[in-house]
């Protein structure tokens, strides 16, 4: 059984929070996403302003908490000018306590790295840059509506480089229809050849409200089968790991201390506050999502409105979205913290399939941690939802408010 142990994760980002920035637009629409964004600008002045003022409203969210990663996301944030984006990131450092060595991180498309961009993202304090280069075939870009080539991406990397970045990643998409076995292995390759220091490898998921979805639906296009998803997967996993990356997450891949400390505090729990139309936040105990409407947010945040909806979560919610993030981990899911934290016994609960799943080598167990195998994280949805605790019984189920 090959367990992929790994003993180099740093496991010790404790009390921290983070700050994502929902930039909700984009030059046009991807043929798989399903985010919230616009490809009308018209708004685009509006909804930074209104986000600036949600910052200030938003000021005590975390009592004394530093912020130790910002993230802008969207969208497509490398759209914005130079003074947009600084303009943001000083409201930050006005109301919010943040570290000295705060991991900010923006979300570029290859065609938007140019030269002065990336000086003025450099120079303004922007450390890391996650580029949406999903595949470096001319062919599965169009087929995917991307508005970039792989020319391009050749030469925005380096021109990031010029500019001294110094920690970038790079998102990749796999299973891809009719991108074959040896179409990823060229992509990968040549992913691999850039020395980036973070990959994200996602597997294409075809969801109801996108293109992709219609062209399903009315038998446009034909989903890649799990064969050769899972062949691409692994192929993933073993030229990455070959290249010297370590695989801490199922969709992703670091050189040493280079993993996504902003996702990372995700996956542990960590509070987030999350800033424009549809970004949601949590803070230990509750989770919140913004209105996915631009005009509504502005014109709620203008009037010193928070137009979020609230989850309050049980304790069943809690274990089960602990389950969910750990488990994809090379932290593990630690079943120890789960009886110390919440007085739930997940071995207890699940030991007859826990001790399945161990037998077929789905997953292991090492020093009260759950971790999966490389087969295990073929069936990760799976295995993770068949070890949810139940949140079917009276008094289990989340509250939902109004928007406030």
């Amino acid at each position: 059984m090959q367990k992929n142990i790994v003993t180099t994760c740093n496991d010790s980002d404790k009390n921290m929070a983070s700050i994502y920035l929902h930039i909700p637009f984009c030059k046009q629409a991807c043929h798989y996403c399903n985010f919230h964004f616009s490809t009308n600008f018209q708004l685009k002045t509006l909804v930074i302003e209104a986000m600036k003022k949600e910052l200030a409203l938003r000021q005590h969210s975390f009592k004394d908490l530093p912020i130790a990663t910002i993230y802008f996301g969207g969208g497509t944030p490398s759209l914005l000018s130079i003074s947009e984006v600084n303009d943001l990131l000083q409201t930050i450092f006005k109301y919010f306590a943040v570290m000295p060595d705060v991991e900010i991180t923006l979300e570029a498309n290859p065609e938007d790295l140019t030269s002065d961009k990336l000086k003025g993202w450099h120079d303004m304090g922007i450390n890391r840059l996650s580029i949406g280069i999903q595949s470096f075939n001319d062919e599965a870009l169009s087929y995917m509506n991307r508005s970039h080539t792989s020319a391009m991406t050749q030469k925005g990397v380096g021109l990031a480089r010029q500019a001294q970045f110094d920690n970038i990643s790079i998102d990749l998409i796999y299973a891809i229809p009719n991108h074959t076995l040896l179409d990823w292995e060229k992509d990968l390759e040549k992913a691999l050849s850039l020395e980036p220091e973070h990959i994200s490898a996602y597997c294409l998921t075809v969801e109801e409200k996108t293109v992709f979805g219609h062209w399903k639906n009315q038998k446009k296009m034909v989903e890649v089968g799990d064969e050769l998803s899972s062949k691409q997967f692994l192929l993933c996993i073993d030229r990455c790991q070959n290249a010297g990356y370590l695989h801490y997450e199922i969709s992703n891949f670091c050189k040493m201390s280079k993993y996504a400390k902003h996702n990372t505090n995700y996956w542990k729990k960590g509070a987030y506050l999350g800033i424009g139309p549809s970004a949601h936040s949590y803070n230990g105990v509750e989770r919140q999502w913004n209105i996915s409407n631009n005009g509504s947010y502005i014109k709620a945040i203008n009037q010193g409105k928070l137009p979020y909806s609230l989850e309050y979560l049980t304790i069943e919610n809690h274990v089960n979205e602990y389950i969910m993030t750990s488990i994809r981990t090379c932290w593990g899911c630690d079943l120890h913290w789960i009886y110390k934290t919440y007085d739930i016994d997940l071995m207890d609960i699940r030991e007859a399939y826990i001790t399945q799943m161990v037998t077929n080598g789905l997953v292991y167990l090492e020093q009260g941690k759950l971790y999966l195998t490389n087969s295990g994280k073929l069936l990760a949805d799976q295995i993770t939802s068949d070890l949810f605790l139940d949140v079917s019984g009276e008094n289990s189920l989340p509250l939902l408010s109004d928007p406030v």
